[in-house]
């Protein structure tokens, strides 16, 4: 079992632009939150949306924990985020504007022990917009080796 828990969503970052972030709680079940502690979960296909102005995320993978007996959860269930009632609002305002979605970048576990998830609310990116950030990334690349060109 590893020490700190930050599982990242690389592919975010390479789909949305990122208007505003947020971190949430999260509400797991006690085999979810042991398996979270291995380091055993994936949030590359997960997204939020919103039912009856609760926020929730669906696809996010927690595996199913080792030793768990009958009590195990299921994989890829929905899971409850928790916010307070203002950004709740302003999250679910902007989601109804067109072009934005509410989508997870990071889970971790914080330094008193509760899984916490960030969120954020992006626009989708165009091809054109997606190959000048890989421009720009490459760009920066070779300039941090030394190379000019």
């Amino acid at each position: 079992m590893s020490a700190t828990i930050n599982i990242k969503n690389k592919k975010a970052e390479y789909l949305f632009e990122i208007v505003e972030e947020y971190s949430a709680g999260i509400i797991l079940t006690g085999t979810e939150i042991k398996s979270l502690r291995y380091g055993k979960a994936s949030i590359a296909e997960a997204f939020c949306y919103f039912k009856k102005s609760e926020l929730w995320v669906k696809g996010m993978h927690i595996a199913e924990y080792k030793y768990g007996t009958y009590n195990n959860h299921e994989p890829k269930r929905e899971r409850k985020l928790l916010l307070n009632r203002q950004e709740l609002k302003k999250l679910e305002r902007k989601t109804k504007e067109k072009g934005f979605t509410i989508t997870t970048t990071r889970l971790f576990i914080n330094e008193n022990g509760l899984a916490k998830v960030d969120i954020a609310l992006g626009r989708g990116k165009g091809k054109r917009d997606k190959r000048e950030d890989l421009k720009r990334k490459d760009a920066k690349r070779d300039m941090d080796r030394g190379r000019v060109y």
